[in-house]
């Protein structure tokens, strides 16, 4: 149990700023639906900040257009984005880690968190696709050290390491090894 703990450690330790997409979909207030539609689209993101003198004051997700403008029957380029927009928003540091987004987005029932500077600018954001490309990364990155780490068995040949014709002959790291030696390596 503490290796899964400690797994998790690991992976959510990981600095926002190493896994944040810069420069994110961004809109000014007056704009209207058709402008950030036509920006996402163009960007091929699924949301848009929104900003008031280069501050963020909201945001514009695919769901938030579909909600509240197509299901509503409405004319995109007759509503403004600042009448759609999700808000307050909720933004995220980029000196915090992967695993702070995460609890914030869990605490926030939110699936995208801007990423802003000390001044409150935007300079990123990070999605939970993001996160999970993160911890997928990572889970098979330990998947391959345990493949290279495992024990394979070989019927028999020559031990690696001390020559003699063996019967139970299985691969450790990159030697094939009989008992004998195998157990000289856990001894020591």
């Amino acid at each position: 149990m503490k290796k899964t703990s400690n797994a998790i450690r690991f992976e959510t330790r990981i600095p926002l700023k190493d896994v944040m997409r810069q420069n994110p979909t961004a809109i000014h207030a007056g704009a209207t639906v058709a402008d950030a539609a036509a920006a996402m689209c163009f960007d091929d993101v699924g949301s848009c900040i929104i900003v008031k003198k280069d501050l963020p004051i909201g945001i514009v997700t695919e769901q938030d257009i579909n909600c509240k403008v197509v299901a509503k029957d409405l004319k995109p380029s007759t509503v403004n984005v600042n009448d759609i927009m999700s808000t307050p928003l909720i933004t995220v540091s980029a000196d915090r880690t992967v695993g702070d987004a995460a609890h914030m987005m869990v605490k926030h029932k939110v699936r995208r968190l801007p990423v802003v500077d000390d001044a409150k600018k935007v300079i990123g954001i990070v999605t939970v696709r993001d996160l999970l490309t993160v911890s997928t990364e990572l889970n098979e990155l330990l998947a391959d050290i345990i493949e290279i780490n495992r024990e394979d068995t070989v019927e028999q040949g020559v031990c690696s390491r001390c020559n003699l014709m063996s019967d139970d002959l299985k691969r450790v790291d990159t030697m094939l090894l009989c008992p004998g030696c195998r157990e000289e390596d856990r001894i020591a």
